[in-house]
């Protein structure tokens, strides 16, 4: 069986980065965009982000521009977007494809995980979010529309973090 752990990405800046680097932390798997309705959404994970690193727990945000091209721009520009305009903090990986014939690895594992409130399958749009346990597992997937402040992914972030 195949956890976070196991998979590599790349960073925002081009490095290779094992995601076994995340062993014994929470992590929130977002697929982000600069150019969408939900991209507000980046200040609350950067709440989530810093109320909780503390304890363990980090976002992990992955640029897509599978949805409507609203992630057109290039690393550096994502990168800047994010930081100027939300004060992101939290790690970027490099553009990634979530669905379909070129869909990154991490994802082809993360949508065929049996999750709840949020099913396997497909992602949907942008800002859909997986929860991940220390040992590396799925405990939750929540559907873009889920806010960073909903009191349900709250609530699983504690339970998590403990």
């Amino acid at each position: 069986m195949s956890t976070l752990h196991d998979f590599q990405v790349r960073t925002i800046d081009g490095e290779p980065r094992s995601l076994s680097d995340y062993k014994g932390k929470v992590v929130l798997a977002v697929n982000v965009a600069s150019k969408c309705g939900l991209t507000p959404q980046y200040e609350g994970l950067e709440k989530l982000h810093e109320k909780y690193k503390d304890r363990g727990f980090t976002v992990l945000g992955f640029p897509c521009n599978q949805f409507a091209g609203q992630e057109p721009g290039s690393e550096s520009e994502i990168k800047t977007f994010c930081s100027t305009t939300y004060g992101v903090t939290f790690p970027l990986t490099a553009k990634v494809d979530v669905n379909g014939d070129t869909r990154d690895p991490l994802y082809d594992w993360l949508t065929t995980q049996e999750t709840s409130p949020d099913g396997p399958g497909d992602i949907k749009w942008n800002f859909a979010k997986f929860l991940i346990d220390r040992d590396g597992r799925v405990v939750g997937r929540f559907s873009p529309m889920v806010t960073p402040d909903d009191p349900e992914l709250v609530g699983a972030i504690e339970k998590a973090v403990g």
